[in-house]
């Protein structure tokens, strides 16, 4: 005996498929610390993009050898003459720390100092302030002006020390200040040494770092003509 089913009973016995999970995706916010790392990459990319960025180009100052101005009358008329003594600088020339830096400063407020751009001296001034005052004072005097220590054979000449209280530029950047002081000795302690101060203004032509160079070299030619005034007692 032959069991016929029809085949619509069939469709009727297969049990229906299985619906698809549905997967919900939250979404997840990065931990303080992810976002603290994302930020310190971004600063990094940000920093090189800077350091990538090309710098401004150094404006390079030099005080002159020659004087800014021709010689006086009474120098120029004994130049290669032996007018006045011989000197020997004793030491370096004292100068304030703040000046013993390659950026020209400029006041900034009360007592804050601040590079002016990118100007910076080619020459350190500890350098370059005794080299031209030794210079300016042997035209000035027609005298030799000796360092230390003396060459050999050179009888001793009149002690010279010089310190500078103040080079600084005013909070206008129009004139420069100098303040110094020297004293002037006899290296066989004949008489007592005599004591020297100094203090001028020297006008700047413009607030360019050019100008307030060229006004450095002529403050120092001036104080180079007081120290060689300083010496007319001992001659």
């Amino acid at each position: 005996m032959n069991l016929l089913i029809p085949l619509n009973s069939l469709n009727t016995m297969t049990p229906p498929a299985s619906p698809i999970p549905q997967v919900r995706r939250e979404r997840v916010l990065p931990s303080p610390a992810g976002r603290a790392r994302r930020g310190a990459l971004l600063a990094s990319m940000l920093w090189l993009a800077g350091c990538a960025a090309p710098l401004p180009a150094v404006q390079w100052l030099r005080l002159p050898a020659q004087p800014p101005e021709p010689l006086p009358t009474a120098a120029a008329a004994g130049a290669g003459v032996t007018a006045g003594p011989a000197l020997q600088l004793l030491g370096a020339v004292g100068l304030p720390g703040h000046l013993d830096r390659s950026a020209l400063l400029v006041p900034q407020g009360n007592a804050s100092l601040q590079p002016l751009g990118t100007a910076r001296w080619a020459e350190p001034l500890r350098d370059a302030v005794p080299r031209l005052l030794r210079a300016d004072l042997a035209r000035l005097l027609g005298a030799p002006v000796w360092g230390s220590p003396l060459p050999p054979g050179v009888p001793p000449p009149l002690q010279l020390r010089l310190e500078l209280h103040a080079l600084d530029v005013a909070p206008d950047l129009r004139s420069l200040r100098l303040q110094a002081r020297w004293s002037l000795a006899d290296p066989l302690g004949t008489r007592p040494p005599s004591l020297h101060e100094a203090g001028f203004d020297t006008p700047a032509a413009s607030a360019d770092a050019d100008a307030l160079a060229q006004a450095h070299r002529r403050a120092l030619w001036t104080l180079a003509q007081q120290v060689a005034a300083s010496t007319a007692g001992w001659r």
